[in-house]
């Protein structure tokens, strides 16, 4: 399953639709006014199914994560030299990212499970994520919460 994740242009907050191979919309997220970045998932019907909560004043960037309003896991990224990392407790998922940061494998139990490529010439952050029904929203979780960390370098 690919997915493209398509930040809005015109937004007050960091928007994003979520479309499939076919153009359709998956998913919309919506970010809300917080002390930090806070992402809000919903699906084609408009149900939320997800969240993604920076946490701040800590060492290395974190983002919780909460599904009906609890919270269900955090992704947070390693310290590195060169290359991005970044784990996500819940199902364990490590990210690797390349050295500039804009391909990543997310592998579980060492297996590939998604990759995820961000469009460079674009207007608008744009990512490409090439994975599994299973994995598909997890992925996403783990894009948000990379994007919004590379927005927080940016400042």
């Amino acid at each position: 399953m690919k997915l493209k994740i398509k930040q809005k242009l015109l937004s007050w907050f960091d928007s994003y639709n979520v479309y499939d191979e076919n153009d359709n919309i998956v998913f919309t997220v919506k970010g809300k006014l917080s002390w930090g970045h806070k992402f809000v998932i919903y699906d084609a019907n408009e149900n939320e199914v997800g969240c993604v909560r920076e946490k701040v004043m800590t060492i290395m960037p974190t983002f919780e994560v909460f599904n009906n309003g609890s919270k269900i896991g955090q992704v947070k990224k390693k310290f590195t030299f060169f290359k991005p990392k970044y784990f996500f407790d819940l199902g364990n998922y490590d990210v690797n990212g390349d050295i500039w940061a804009l391909n990543y494998n997310v592998t579980r139990n060492g297996e590939i499970v998604a990759t995820i490529n961000e469009k460079i010439f674009t207007l608008t952050d744009t990512y490409i994520i090439d994975t599994n029904n299973e994995d598909a929203l997890n992925v996403l979780l783990i894009v948000l919460a990379i994007d919004a960390d590379k927005c927080n370098d940016l400042d």
